[in-house]
């Protein structure tokens, strides 16, 4: 599946987003650029899943050129893909990730590096398809975060005694588990998930505060989720929902 455009103007507009004729995704700006991250180029769209591998690449100090869409390497020409030297070609949002860890200059031990690529594989495995309902055309309906969900109980116990989801502090993992659960409520505002799962909540609240994300995602977009999750804490959580979003 892929995700429609990162705001609720972009998805209202068009029911195309999900093609990789989106406009192209302007590098986001980095706070040191090393000889490793220039051959880094990204193929992508606000319209993709684009944006996570821009926050990943912020949170891990690499910089990413932007790639015309035209070149695009992606065997199926979606997006996002990327591609760094000795023709290096990568797709598929989490394998961007877990390469993005490969070329950071600070490495994590064994059991950290194993821990975040699992959680960035249940992201992409097990989130996915919980948070977007699909028709069998693929086409995006609804979210499953409506109704009550063993995964996301059992995400939110976890997250009752830790602020994120690996031991150590912020990582990948949480950019791949987040994103998703931050765009669910771009796309469905109407979406209440406090009083269910309160501590799911505030990890999204926290994660969607990162300077990186309002980088990658827009200040637009962090505005608007960090409005829906404080009424959603405050106990007004439901708005109207956007029709013809799909």
């Amino acid at each position: 599946m892929r995700l429609v455009g990162l705001s609720i103007l972009a998805i209202a507009s068009s029911a195309t987003a999900f093609s990789s004729s989106s406009t192209t995704l302007s590098a986001i700006p980095t706070r040191r650029i090393t000889s490793l991250s220039m051959a880094l180029t990204l193929y992508g769209s606000p319209g993709s899943r684009s944006p996570l591998v821009n926050w990943a690449a912020d949170e891990l100090n690499l910089s990413l050129e932007t790639g015309d869409l035209s070149k695009n390497p992606h065997p199926f020409g979606q997006i996002p893909c990327l591609t760094d030297d000795n023709s290096v070609v990568v797709f598929e949002s989490g394998a961007i990730l877990n390469y993005l860890l490969s070329k950071a200059d600070k490495k994590d031990d064994d059991a950290r590096s194993a821990a975040v690529g699992s959680w960035i594989a249940w992201a992409n495995a097990s989130l996915d398809p919980i948070c977007f309902l699909e028709t069998p055309e693929g086409k995006v309906y609804d979210t499953g975060l409506r109704n009550p969900n063993r995964r996301i109980e059992k995400l939110n116990q976890i997250l009752s005694d830790s602020s994120y989801l690996v031991p150590g502090g912020f990582s990948l993992a949480d950019v791949a588990v987040s994103s998703y659960l931050l765009y669910v409520i771009q796309f469905f505002p109407d979406v209440e998930l406090h009083s269910k799962w309160p501590h799911v909540v505030r990890y999204m609240k926290e994660c969607a505060e990162r300077d990186g994300y309002g980088k990658a995602f827009g200040s637009n977009t962090q505005g608007s989720c960090l409005q829906k999750l404080k009424a959603m804490q405050s106990g007004g959580g439901k708005e109207k929902k956007l029709f013809g979003m799909f």
